[in-house]
C-alpha cells in the first residue's frame, strides 16, 4: 500500500514572507542604532545654550583677545581660532553684551526705532596696512580745511573740505584722554563716528552715535576699556 506523506511543499508566499522578516528586522535594527550615534554625536551647544563658553579666545592678525560670545553679532564668527575680521557690539554706558534681539513685527517697527544705545567694534588684520596714527598725521591734514579750529571742553573740530573724499565729515581730535575720531554729519540719519587704534596684528574700529560727543571723555574711556578687557594674554 502505497503512502503519500501529509506535509505539502511550502507555498511561495511563505518563503518570501520568511526572507522578508529578517531584513526589516535587521533594517529597524540598524535604522536604530544610527539614531543612537547622531543623537550621542550631535553638539549640544550653540551662541545662547547653556553650555555655550561666555568668552572665546580668538586670533586676528597673530593677536589674541577674548571675546564674549554675546557680543559677536555674527552667527558664523562664533567659534574660537584664528580670524581675519571679527564684529560685535556692547550696550552702552554698560558695556555689557546685548540680549537676544526682539523680534520686530510690521506693527512695532515704529517704536522699535529707538536711539542707538551700544558702541560697535569691527577687530580686523591689518596686513601692513597704514596705521591709524600715521593716517591721522599723513593723511587727513591733506584733505582739511586749514581755517583753525580752537578745542572746546579740550575737544577741537576740524572740517574737511567738501571736495575731497571725506567732505561729508568733521575730524575731531583730544589729547587727554586720547580720541581721534572722524564722523559723519546728522541728515536724514544721525551722524556716525569712527575711531580707529592699532592691537598688534589688528586693527581695532570703533563706531558710535555722533551725539555721544557732548561726552567725549566717557566715549574715549569706554573704548580705552573695552581695548583691555578683550585683550588675551600677552606673550
Amino acid at each position: 500500500m502505497t503512502v503519500f506523506s501529509a506535509i505539502s511543499p511550502q507555498s511561495p508566499r511563505a518563503r518570501t514572507r520568511a526572507h522578508v522578516i529578517p531584513i526589516v528586522l535587521g533594517g529597524t535594527a540598524a535604522a536604530c542604532a544610527v539614531a543612537l550615534v547622531a543623537y550621542l554625536l550631535w553638539p549640544t551647544w550653540g551662541p545662547s545654550g547653556a553650555n555655550a563658553p561666555e568668552k572665546l579666545p580668538v586670533s586676528v592678525g597673530g593677536t589674541l583677545f577674548n571675546l564674549p560670545t554675546n557680543a559677536i553679532r555674527m552667527k558664523i564668527q562664533r567659534h574660537s581660532g584664528p580670524q581675519e575680521r571679527i564684529d560685535l557690539d556692547f550696550l552702552y554706558p554698560s558695556l555689557e553684551p546685548p540680549g537676544a534681539p526682539k523680534h520686530v513685527t510690521a506693527d512695532s517697527v515704529d517704536a522699535a526705532m529707538q536711539p542707538i544705545d551700544r558702541i560697535f567694534l569691527s577687530i580686523a588684520a591689518h596686513r601692513d596696512a597704514l596705521s591709524p596714527e600715521q593716517r591721522v598725521a599723513t593723511i587727513y591734514p591733506r584733505y582739511l580745511d586749514q581755517a583753525a579750529a580752537m578745542p572746546q571742553d579740550g575737544l577741537t573740530m576740524r572740517i574737511f573740505r567738501a571736495d575731497t573724499p571725506y567732505g561729508t565729515e568733521d575730524l575731531y581730535s583730544a589729547a587727554s584722554p586720547a580720541l581721534t575720531a572722524r564722523c559723519t554729519r546728522d541728515g536724514a540719519t544721525p551722524g556716525m563716528c569712527l575711531a580707529e587704534r592699532r592691537v598688534g596684528g589688528a586693527d581695532l574700529t570703533f563706531r558710535f552715535p555722533r551725539s555721544w560727543l557732548s561726552q567725549w571723555r566717557d566715549t574715549a574711556e569706554a573704548m580705552e576699556k573695552l581695548t583691555a578687557q578683550l585683550r588675551g594674554p600677552k606673550g
